[in-house]
C-alpha cells in the first residue's frame, strides 16, 4: 500500500472581503486568468516576483500587521495584490488605478 503526500501550502494570513476593481476584472477575463489564481499565490506568499526588498516588507508586514502587497505580471499585464493592515480586505487592482 503506498501512501501519497499531498503538499497543502497553508494561508500565511487572512484576506478578508476580497474585492477587485472594474479595471483588473476585465483584464483577467480578457487574459483567461481566475482571480483565485492571484489571490491565492499572494496569500501563500507567493512573492517571487517582486524585488529582495518588497518580499521582506511582505515577511515583515505578517508579523507587523502592516499592508501586505504582491506584483503578478501575466502576458505584460501587472496586476497588483494588497491586503489591508488590519486584514479587512483584500484588492486586486491595475497599478495605473492605484
Amino acid at each position: 500500500m503506498t501512501t501519497e503526500t499531498t503538499n497543502q501550502v497553508k494561508p500565511l494570513f487572512s484576506l478578508g472581503q476580497t474585492v477587485a476593481t472594474p479595471d483588473a476584472i476585465l483584464k483577467l477575463t480578457e487574459l483567461d486568468i481566475n482571480p483565485s489564481t492571484l489571490l491565492n499565490r499572494h496569500v501563500i506568499g507567493d512573492w517571487q516576483e517582486m524585488g529582495e526588498e518588497d518580499q521582506e516588507s511582505n515577511h515583515e508586514a505578517l508579523t507587523q500587521g502592516t499592508c501586505i502587497f504582491s506584483a503578478y505580471i501575466f502576458d505584460e499585464v501587472n496586476f497588483w495584490v494588497i491586503t489591508e493592515a488590519d486584514r479587512s480586505s483584500t484588492t486586486i487592482l491595475l497599478p495605473e488605478e492605484y
